[in-house]
């Protein structure tokens, strides 16, 4: 897919060293579940979160306290982009501008009246900090909520150009706009009347979404469906779990939708059924374990994974690499070709071989 031909025209952000929306490829991001006062708890999430392929993370600054240890933080990962969510204290918002943050990230409508809003905008202007505007389904203005009833698409899109609004008052524009929602529906729709309206990038997130099985599933139709119309130019999948696991998430969300540029290995196999010889299922999960002990799944290769003749050879031949299984053996096919036959106590190490080969090829 090439998501460029059909994407939305956004404007360009630069928060620290990536930039989100325009032609910049989709950010990855995530948030730390740490007490960001705890120097050393959040710098070692941090770290992990940047090792498994997050672009941008998002720490909450709830005080004075945390927004120095955020100082400390900007110190120690100077070329990370670190935002700090802000709720409430607007003297906050203004520390973090100070320390250096990368972006700055509030709901206009909980920081106090608009002289309040006014001084965020000229700290972050001053330093060419953008500002994430968050709307979310279960925090949205009172007279806004009134006027709707409920937690509309409809009133979530109201709430977001009343922020817009409001910070473009005060000559402020280096905005990043986020529409949630914990019903994936409203979450759909509320974005797209977003997007038909204004040019300002996009994060995209279903909040709330639950653990790792349903919260997946559930960023997986919101944000995924999205991106299949143009509109994104930022995500984030949240799972009660490991922020870590929100990476992976993420990453094969935009790897399912072959969005180029940013696929990882996309393995296809089969779910087996009476006709398979082989322990597919088995065979599967040491390849994956295989793969990433191996750091080959950032790899923008297709694998096949197939158990038995009957659709094992077209799907083989249509991937990179692939092995289409036989009774206790499967045939290795790469780009089509039949290479060998291998028995299957050695088709895990042999396609590790094969596909390293071609990481090589790629990288000459």
């Amino acid at each position: 897919m090439n998501y460029n031909s059909l994407r939305r025209r956004a404007r360009s952000v630069r928060v620290g060293g990536v930039t989100v929306g325009g032609s910049a490829p989709i950010a990855i991001q995530s948030m730390t579940n740490t007490d960001t006062r705890d120097v050393a708890a959040t710098l070692s999430q941090i770290l992990a979160l940047r090792e498994a392929g997050c672009d941008i993370v998002r720490v909450t600054v709830p005080d004075m306290e945390a927004a120095q240890a955020l100082y400390r933080l900007k110190t120690a990962l100077p070329d990370f982009p670190i935002v700090a969510d802000i709720h409430y204290d607007y003297r906050v918002a203004l520390r973090c501008a100070e320390v250096g943050v990368d972006k700055i990230r509030i709901n206009p409508g909980n920081i106090g009246d608009e002289e309040r809003v006014r001084a965020v905008c000229a700290a972050c202007r001053a330093r060419g900090i953008p500002i994430r505007i968050g709307v979310n389904g279960g925090s949205l203005e009172k007279h806004i909520l009134a006027a709707h009833g409920r937690a509309s698409a409809e009133a979530l899109a109201e709430s977001a150009f009343y922020h817009i609004a409001l910070l473009e008052k005060y000559d402020f524009t280096d905005t990043v706009i986020s529409i949630k929602a914990s019903d994936v529906p409203t979450m759909v729709a509320a974005n797209r009347l977003l997007a038909e309206r204004c040019d300002y990038p996009i994060h995209l997130g279903v909040t709330e979404a639950g653990g790792r099985l349903s919260g997946s599933i559930k960023s997986a139709i919101g944000i995924g469906s999205l991106l299949l119309s143009g509109i994104g130019d930022t995500v984030r999948v949240s799972l009660t779990a490991d922020p870590v696991e929100e990476i992976g998430a993420a990453r094969a969300i935009l790897g399912a939708l072959n969005i180029e540029g940013q696929c990882g290995m996309n393995v296809v196999s089969c779910p087996t059924c009476g006709r398979t010889r082989i322990d597919l299922i088995e065979l599967s999960e040491r390849f994956l374990d295989a793969a990433r002990r191996e750091g080959l799944t950032d790899l923008p290769i297709r694998v096949a994974l197939m158990g038995c003749p009957v659709n094992g050879p077209g799907e083989a031949r249509e991937a990179d690499v692939g092995i289409c299984g036989g009774n206790g053996e499967a045939l290795l096919i790469r780009k089509g070709k039949i290479i060998e036959k291998i028995p299957e106590d050695e088709v895990i190490d042999r396609l590790i071989v094969e596909i390293k080969k071609i990481k090589q090829e790629n990288e000459r």
